[in-house]
């Protein structure tokens, strides 16, 4: 992986070279502050003082030539509109197309503008981030707090970019004109190229969206599945189509949507089939979370078995879920509880979800990688809506041959039929990528001629076969952004869960808490859903899937609304204050404060309440990508191990609360349940705004 001290250096415009930020001069800065500290030559706020305003004077320097080149840009723009307006009495059509490419030309060195933007305020977060590693991650809530909501503040014009933004603005307006003018002069009919988007204006908007972080529809869900962005990646990401396999990735998202569909088809009826089975109904928070309970340990091997293979694991992905299904419908039979927790356990063991993300990180091309991210988030949610759905169409009952298929079996063997279906699809259709099978070939013939492995399994990605031991330090190697010390530690990734607890800041912690409790919430109101509202409203099974179906349907709409439109008008830290907020109100109003719980009460409130957990789990995960190390970007305990496995706990933990609660009685099942959520919640807002600077 190529630093960002090296990347800084060579992507520079010669021209432009002295007007970007020190960052090597910078670094070497924070190396000797951190040395006199310790020797005591100088205190903290010293120190504090004298690098904000070299970094004041960093970030003058890239505003003021900013300004300068919009300016520049500016006056172009208003010279060629006064051409524009001449030409536009005429019908010269050449003359149109003349002034079109001068337009481009325009754009063009505004993409070049943009790409300056983004290498220094790249280059401002790294060193914020690397002061912070170093002095206990207090500088950037200090810098940020007094530098970005300043009225005379430079940071924002970095930031936010309002001037390069009115100039995008201007560019793209009249090009679209021109386009609409040459239209009506050349007939669509005659030229039906002239109705496309000029690709310089495709260009720079690609350029914005990366510098603000903004997001497209495509993007907001991509962040859901929580893949690693493209400049995190290392070397092995694919730049051509030659080992992209478009069933292979379809087999990974019907993968996610069969296992989604499998968690959630058992739901409205778990609470019945643990009384048939002679327990009590909240028994189904310890039915729901077993399978919870195993994929917190099936999430590491998958995530392992991932570095060697994508085949073998998805194979033996399908045979645990059909087998844990198959014991789950023969329990009713053998009227045996603990058959029944066992059959779900079986299917935990086989979340291959871990698996799923990486096959999109690893073996899908760049092009279509936000698409495949966005499929797999849209495979989830259409799983989660249909598992109820489904369940709820199952209202039968019948044997045969002495085997008893009713609504608490019937999901079971429905879920037997299909895993069975997709364990025979993915056998003749499945191609394993062809960097697995030439490291598995290469690993093959290592160990049959007795040499030693090049590489590590572990880090997930192909290191080069040759490394120069010899070469000494020096100026490039001084760049490395994470460890000045050891070049090569930077870049690893961790190799146990506590190596990569250790790289976890406090930002990220704030994170992955906001994870767990929004988790914890939702699941608190889908695995109690059938109880509570059978008990409280009569309400049937067809009833309660309908209705946690039509919670599974809001997904989708709700990331068009956010991802298209809300994250363009506000900060993703502002927006996840504010779903945090909607969720505590959504908690707050579900509880039972009057012997009298309405329909129009627990409705309204439990779709407050998952809505806005489902926007906050994508600016949270957008978030968490962005503030977490790049350590954990790559190998088995990457940061969508941590999130999976924050997620998974949090589950774990709601089941077990409603199982626990129980014992109080249905009556109170419903206020002792929904207190954990609003503690946790209410701790998860009061750290948000502990971070809330650092996540700028």
């Amino acid at each position: 992986m190529v630093n960002f001290g090296k990347k800084l250096m060579a992507d520079q415009l010669e021209e432009w070279r002295e007007y970007y930020i020190n960052y090597k001069m910078m670094k070497k800065k924070v190396k000797q502050y951190v040395q006199q500290t310790q020797t005591g030559g100088k205190n903290r706020d010293q120190v504090l003082k004298e690098f904000s305003r070299m970094l004041d004077d960093q970030i003058e320097k890239v505003v003021l030539f900013l300004l300068q080149q919009q300016g520049h840009l500016a006056r172009r723009i208003e010279k060629l509109g006064v051409q524009r307006a001449m030409l536009m009495q005429q019908s010269d059509v050449s003359q149109i197309c003349q002034l079109r490419q001068a337009y481009r030309e325009v754009g063009y060195d505004l993409v070049k503008l943009l790409r300056f933007l983004d290498m220094n305020a790249t280059g401002i977060r790294k060193i914020l981030k690397k002061f912070d590693k170093r002095f206990g991650y207090k500088f950037t809530d200090y810098y940020v707090s007094t530098r970005a909501n300043h009225p005379y503040s430079q940071l924002q014009q970095i930031f936010k970019q309002v001037g390069v933004v009115a100039v995008v603005g201007a560019l793209s307006r009249n090009l679209a004109y021109l386009q609409d003018h040459q239209g009506y002069l050349a007939n669509i009919y005659d030229y039906p190229s002239l109705i496309l988007k000029d690709p310089v204006i495709e260009q720079i908007n690609h350029s914005v969206q990366k510098l603000t972080h903004s997001t497209s529809f495509l993007q907001f869900l991509g962040q859901h599945a929580l893949i690693v962005p493209e400049d995190m990646q290392s070397g092995s990401d694919l730049d051509d189509d030659k080992d992209y396999h478009f069933l292979s990735l379809l087999l990974n998202l019907v993968n996610t949507f069969l296992y989604m569909v499998n968690t959630y088809i058992i739901v409205p009826t778990a609470d019945d089939y643990s009384v048939s089975l002679g327990a009590a109904a909240t028994v189904c928070g310890v039915i729901i979370g077993s399978m919870a309970v195993a994929q917190i340990f099936s999430s590491v091997y998958f995530s392992a078995w991932s570095n060697k293979s994508y085949f073998r694991p998805l194979v033996f992905s399908s045979i645990m879920l059909f087998l844990g299904n198959l014991l789950y419908a023969l329990a009713y039979d053998l009227n045996s509880l603990t058959a029944l927790i066992v059959g779900r356990l079986l299917c935990g063991l086989g979340s291959a979800r871990a698996v799923n993300r990486r096959y999109i990180s690893d073996c899908v091309p760049l092009k279509s990688r936000m698409q495949a991210s966005a499929g797999f988030v849209s495979a989830s949610a259409l799983g989660m809506a249909c598992g109820p759905g489904l369940a709820g169409l199952l209202q039968t009952k019948f044997k045969i041959y002495g085997l008893t298929f009713n609504q608490n079996t019937l999901p079971g063997w429905v879920m037997c039929v299909a895993w069975l279906a997709y364990l025979f699809w993915l056998w003749i259709s499945f191609k394993e990528p062809g960097h697995i099978a030439s490291e598995n070939s290469v690993n093959t013939q290592s160990s049959d001629s007795g040499r030693p492995v090049s590489g590590n399994l572990e880090d997930g990605v192909r290191e080069p076969l040759l490394i120069d031991a010899k070469a000494g330090p020096d100026d490039d190697v001084e760049d490395n952004d994470d460890n000045d010390d050891d070049p090569e530690e930077s870049h690893r990734p961790a190799t146990s869960l506590a190596a990569a607890y250790r790289l976890l800041t406090p930002s990220v912690k704030v994170q992955l808490l906001i994870y767990f409790m929004l988790k914890f919430a939702m699941e608190i109101l889908l695995s109690e859903s059938s109880v509570v509202t059978t008990f409280y409203f009569k309400w049937t099974t067809s009833t309660v899937a309908i209705f946690l179906a039509v919670l599974g349907l809001t997904v989708l709409p709700v990331n068009v609304i956010v991802g298209s439109y809300v994250t363009n008008l506000f900060q993703d830290r502002q927006i996840l204050v504010a779903s945090e907020i909607m969720v505590l109100i959504g908690i707050v109003m579900s509880f039972r404060f009057t012997p009298h719980y309405s329909v129009p009460q627990y409705v309204t409130s439990a779709l407050i309440t998952f809505v806005f957990a489902e926007v906050l789990e994508g600016v949270n995960l957008s978030l968490l990508s962005r503030v977490m190390s790049s350590r954990l970007s790559r190998g088995t305990y990457n940061g969508g191990l941590l999130s999976t496995e924050a997620g998974t706990l949090a589950r774990v933990a709601a089941d077990m609360t409603i199982t626990a609660a129980g014992n109080l009685g249905q009556s109170r099942l419903l206020n002792a349940t929904l207190l954990p959520s609003l503690v946790i919640c209410l701790a998860s807002i009061v750290a948000t705004f502990c971070t809330y600077n650092s996540l700028y």
